[in-house]
């Protein structure tokens, strides 16, 4: 039996290799995708976050104590009402969080959890983003 007979008939020993490395590399390939389309969108979440418990914050530090302030002219917050102004502007938003009063000062935190588009392949099923955001009532000048 000639040499060029025995390898076509027991075949080339290096074809697995190819293989392997393209599976390898597809792979890669795609857990690079994942990180770059999933790590965006985690991204724009946590932008999200912020800018709404930012702007939440602000609602509730308008809930002046009106009486109040006309009877003293010191600005004062109605705790129970900036919280629920607060928490009325995230519901309408279409988030959670939880909101808090010191003083005239109002402090949104809000947790964001996506599902993951690429990298649940590898078992990363959710990713979550948190953003916080405080306001002052102020009196202007």
């Amino acid at each position: 039996m000639t040499y060029s007979r025995l390898r076509a008939r027991l075949g080339d020993g290096e074809a697995g290799m190819v293989t392997a490395f393209v599976v390898i590399f597809t792979l890669a390939i795609l857990a690079m995708a994942g990180l770059v389309t999933d790590g965006g969108l985690a991204l724009a979440a946590k932008v999200r976050a912020v800018d709404d418990a930012q702007a939440a914050a602000r609602a509730g530090a308008q809930a002046i104590d009106i009486p109040l302030y006309r009877q003293t002219g010191q600005i004062t917050l109605d705790t129970s009402q900036a919280i629920a102004d607060a928490q009325s502007f995230l519901a309408a938003a279409g988030e959670h969080g939880t909101v808090t009063v010191t003083g005239e000062t109002v402090t949104v935190t809000v947790t964001i959890t996506r599902p993951t588009q690429i990298l649940s392949i590898v078992g990363v099923n959710q990713l979550t983003a948190t953003g916080s955001g405080s306001a002052t009532a102020q009196q202007g000048p």
